[in-house]
């Protein structure tokens, strides 16, 4: 799978575009996972972190679903989208990664895989994400 952090070419391009951009997408997979727990729906993650890009005024965006499921092939059931509403159990390994991206200007996208558990998830991936890695 996918690494679960952001690469930034070079610290010339990180202007507050991409500052502002890079906090709005972090707090969106928050909020995804604050809403992660056995019970929930697979739409309820999705709509909370594209409420938060949507506030932001960066719902357009936002164009690929929330996350999914990952087993045997990385990705499976259930997919975690605005038009899902499949039950979440524990046990289950999900990622969630919320992202934008705009045409000629690039895209960023913050991604964890998690476990649900009956009160929340437990991550398995335990890169920081607050900061991106800059490769200069």
């Amino acid at each position: 799978g996918a690494l679960p952090i952001s690469v930034v070419p070079d610290r010339s391009c990180w202007d507050s575009k991409w500052q502002q951009r890079y906090i709005h997408v972090f707090s969106a997979q928050q909020a995804g996972l604050a809403a992660m727990h056995s019970g929930a729906t697979s739409g309820d993650i999705d709509l909370a972190c594209r409420n938060v890009l949507s506030a932001a005024g960066l719902g357009d965006l936002f164009v690929h679903s929330t996350g999914h499921g990952v087993g045997l092939a990385i990705h499976e059931e259930p997919r975690l989208a605005r038009d899902r509403s499949d039950i979440l159990e524990a046990d289950a390994v999900l990622t969630v990664e919320p992202g934008v991206y705009e045409e000629g200007w690039g895209g960023i996208r913050l991604e964890d895989t998690v476990v649900v558990t009956p009160e929340g998830y437990e991550r398995l991936t335990q890169i920081d994400k607050q900061q991106p890695i800059f490769l200069d």
